[in-house]
């Protein structure tokens, strides 16, 4: 036991002494706290994307209202090369301004339902009798010719409500942060190229041919469960955002205890009949890019060329405001660059903000930016290839490194909600470690006290991530993000919590202004090609 106690005392020393060598500025620190947290303007910001502006899905009417609204905000405070800048054939914008479903039959009763992003409208109420349909392959739709006009289908089985036994909202404790610290050794995954393939071709295909299919066939619309209980309803997309591809019929979400008694319904033999009316439209004819808004503080002296990044989402789904998923990211970002101004820092390396699009349709904002300023991997000529993911794609030769790749220093993202800063997980780029315990020290105070090596996805660090460029999330709070509020219509104002906003635009603000300060820019971990 003295052993071990000597042991875990020495390493403690040497992490502290790797701390105690990175340099952190107290007097900045405190000027970004006293901004952060006595003048704070990010309710205020947060505020006008969710409730003035609202959801802003990606290429809609409300998305570019958002890139002309911060792109005046950044203007205001003083920012440099302001900008929006496209990535190309996105597609078609879409939005949606009302949307009901009412029981006829049996009995009366108003049922809560959403559209599915990028599906039509009904064009007027529509009336039908609900049918249950089970399309797992191509070949059930044959079992349906003739059988579907002036239907509206089910398309999934009833889901037995389950209980919750957590409480909904979470905050992390000394048990929780702990336990982060462990890391998993990830396990052999199914490396079966062409296996995974097949199952997403035939995904693909399955949803072009059933658009088309229920076009032709005459149903009217179609519900889907919502994939919670209680009322919530998760939405995400649908039909299709390609000018060409068949947008298919009105789609829409239901609250999974409304759908389950259709589903009971229909199974009793009932006959059931719903009137469901939609009021969406497609704002484009053609498909167009995608927009990214950009600005800057310039850096000064020689290594003004060199780079740090901070970004977040700025697009939504459609169904809520885009509060947690992603306005508290943009706010606490843009909130990031106005303490930094405000406070007059003057930092060696250019320090760059990006309010990315197309995040929810996979990173595609985020990852064109990276490919056009950083590095990419050769785009495949196969058209075959082409047409699947970056995941699934064959290998198609070296990283391909442009001139801004060796001037990138780092990258801060936000995305997990509202919930308060906990840390910052080193996605297993053990050599910052110390680097960042340094730069959280000041913050002990108000909770943020964790790094850990683990690794985190899913959103837009990973573009950077993936070409062995540093990128980082911070570990949240989650608070109700992934019980009541992520990709729901309860994705509101209401959920955020406003002095977790203010300690994480602080902490932000430090790290960006350390990583512009430090002599050398942050270290890199080996990059995993192949």
């Amino acid at each position: 036991m003295i052993k071990r106690c000597m042991w875990v005392m020495m390493c403690l020393g040497i992490s502290g002494m790797a701390a105690a060598q990175e340099p952190v500025d107290l007097d900045m620190v405190s000027r970004i706290r006293q901004e952060a947290f006595h003048r704070s303007q990010v309710m205020a910001t947060f505020s006008h994307l969710t409730e003035n502006i609202g959801p802003r899905l990606t290429n809609s009417p409300q998305m570019a209202q958002a890139n002309a609204w911060t792109r005046e905000k950044f203007n205001d405070w003083g920012l440099t090369n302001v900008h929006d800048e496209a990535f190309d054939d996105f597609g078609r914008g879409w939005e949606f301004s009302d949307a009901s479903v009412e029981m006829l039959s049996p009995r009366t009763l108003p049922l809560h339902a959403l559209p599915k992003a990028w599906t039509p409208g009904t064009n007027g109420p529509v009336e039908g009798e609900v049918m249950a349909v089970a399309i797992k392959t191509r070949a059930d739709l044959e079992k349906y010719k003739g059988k579907l006009a002036g239907k509206i289908l089910l398309l999934n089985e009833a889901r037995e409500y389950k209980r919750g036994v957590e409480a909904d909202s979470h905050r992390h404790g000394e048990a929780g942060l702990a336990e982060l610290q462990a890391f998993a050794v990830p396990k052999d995954v199914d490396n079966d190229r062409a296996k995974r393939i097949k199952r997403y071709t035939e995904r693909q295909e399955l949803t072009r041919a059933t658009n088309e299919f229920f076009v032709a066939e005459g149903v009217l619309a179609t519900l889907s469960i919502s994939g919670w209980d209680n009322g919530i309803i998760r939405v995400g997309g649908g039909g299709s955002r390609k000018a060409g591809e068949s947008v298919g019929v009105p789609e829409l979400a239901m609250a999974a205890e409304h759908y389950n008694q259709l589903a009971r319904a229909v199974e009793r033999k009932q006959a059931v009949k719903l009137r469901v009316n939609v009021k969406a439209r497609f704002t484009d004819e053609a498909n167009r890019p995608g927009y990214n808004t950009v600005a800057e503080i310039p850096g000064s002296g020689s290594k003004a060329g060199e780079i740090v990044m901070l970004g977040a989402h700025m697009d939504s789904w459609h169904t809520g405001t885009g509060a947690a998923d992603n306005a508290a990211g943009v706010a606490v970002m843009m909130e990031a660059m106005r303490i930094l101004k405000a406070v007059g820092a003057k930092p060696k390396r250019t320090i760059r903000v990006a309010l990315w699009s197309g995040e929810e349709q996979g990173l595609i904002g985020s990852q064109a930016y990276v490919a056009k300023h950083f590095a990419a991997y050769p785009e495949p000529t196969d058209p075959a290839q082409k047409a699947l993911p970056a995941s699934l794609r064959e290998s198609t030769g070296a990283l391909q490194k442009k001139r801004d790749y060796d001037h990138f220093a780092a990258y801060f993202n936000m995305d997990n909600g509202s919930g308060r800063f906990r840390g910052i997980y080193a996605q297993e780029n053990l050599a910052v470690m110390p680097i960042f315990k340094a730069w959280l020290e000041p913050f002990h105070d108000v909770g943020a006290t964790t790094v850990v090596t683990r690794n985190t996805g899913s959103t837009d660090h990973i573009s950077f991530d993936r070409v062995g460029l540093p990128g980082f999330q911070f570990i949240q709070d989650r608070l109700d993000y992934f019980s009541n509020v992520h990709h729901s219509n309860l994705d509101t104002w209401d959920h955020a919590e406003p002095e977790d906003l203010k300690q994480a635009a602080a902490i932000v603000a430090s790290f960006v202004y350390h990583a512009a300060m430090r002599e050398e820019k942050l270290p890199r971990k080996p990059l995993l090609e192949g």
